[in-house]
């Protein structure tokens, strides 16, 4: 199942106080991108972030995206700006870390 564009500009709206987010679509479902990093997604109409440790400490359930990818992070508060703030905001911060340290 695909996500919507419904679905999609909800997102997007509740992820109004991260700065820069962005949205590429790919094969029905949504990239999304913040600080030019691919942070998470929506598939099948649900918002998934990449596991990074500091958003291990939410206790989130771990789901597929989609068949043979790695497993992410449900994110299911999605009605609460703040909190969604947060965890995609330490997301992001590790993910930039990651990529920092390798180079």
């Amino acid at each position: 199942m695909a996500s919507t564009k419904e679905y999609r500009d909800y997102i997007l709206e509740q992820l109004s106080l991260v700065p820069e987010v962005t949205c590429r679509p790919m094969m029905g479902e949504f990239l999304l991108y913040a600080d030019g990093v691919l942070f998470g997604g929506i598939y099948d109409d649900r918002l998934l972030v990449k596991k990074a440790s500091s958003n291990g400490e939410f206790g989130k359930s771990e789901v597929l995206p989609y068949e043979g990818a790695k497993k992410m992070y449900l994110v299911d508060e999605v009605d609460d700006k703040e909190r969604l703030k947060v965890i995609v905001e330490g997301t992001i911060k590790d993910l930039l870390k990651h990529i920092s340290d390798r180079q």
